[in-house]
């Protein structure tokens, strides 16, 4: 039975209780509160809804993730990372990434990036936990992504490209200063074959509680702004 979330407590059910079908399915309703947000990551679940439903908080086994020494950089984008064609900094402008990641998609009607989603997330980035990776061609945003991070875990939640490649650059960068600052994993949530590219791989749901509660708390050499 799917468990319906109370405004006036941050508690969730155990991920065990998740539904088998559709994978991942632990609770609804709530509020988008920075709070809650922050309680549902260090929980091991994550909102995913599209406007018109309830909140919607998942938990899926298996967990897709990356561990930041595995990357994989294909040829190819290992030879444009050295062109440096593009400039890539982080939390320049997190606005602008989270408004381009909500944008129309040619595969996708709507976006489950609601205005609640946006305004929550704005507000984990002026708390500090919330953060952007911005991708320039000359002075335009031509690609980025934005998660959160805590401890020495970072959760990816979503990434946009106006041009060739440029998201690809923003992610095998952010990862590799991930890896540099001592993170333990990258969570991807859901498998794409995107993902699976860069070395993304699925690990069970028990396997993923335990990276949190091990890392969660633990400090990193993380600087955003460096």
């Amino acid at each position: 039975m799917l468990t319906w979330l109370q405004r006036d407590s941050l508690q969730f059910p155990p991920l065990a209780k998740a539904m088998r079908e559709p994978n991942g399915l632990l609770a609804a309703g709530g509020d988008l509160s920075a709070d809650r947000l922050i309680s549902a990551y260090r929980h091991g679940c994550f909102p995913w809804f599209q406007d018109g439903q309830p909140i919607l908080w998942w938990s899926p086994d298996p967990r897709t993730v990356l561990f930041p020494n595995e990357l994989h950089v294909s040829r190819s984008l290992a030879k444009l990372l050295r062109q440096q064609r593009y400039r890539v900094s982080f939390d320049q402008d997190f606005a602008a990434v989270i408004s381009a990641c909500a944008g129309p998609r040619s595969y996708a009607d709507g976006t489950w990036i609601t205005q609640g989603m946006h305004d929550a997330y704005l507000q984990l980035h002026q708390r500090g936990i919330a953060h952007s990776v911005e991708v320039w061609l000359d002075d335009e945003l031509v690609g980025g992504l934005y998660g959160l991070a805590m401890g020495q875990l970072f959760f990816g939640e979503s990434m946009f490209s106006r041009a060739d490649n440029a998201s690809k650059v923003g992610f095998a960068t952010l990862v590799g200063k991930l890896h540099e600052w001592g993170f333990a994993l990258i969570d991807c949530q859901m498998p794409t074959q995107h993902l699976h590219n860069f070395g993304a791989r699925a690990i069970p749901r028990a396997t993923f509680a335990e990276y949190l509660q091990r890392h969660l708390d633990l400090p990193s050499a993380a600087d955003w702004l460096a």
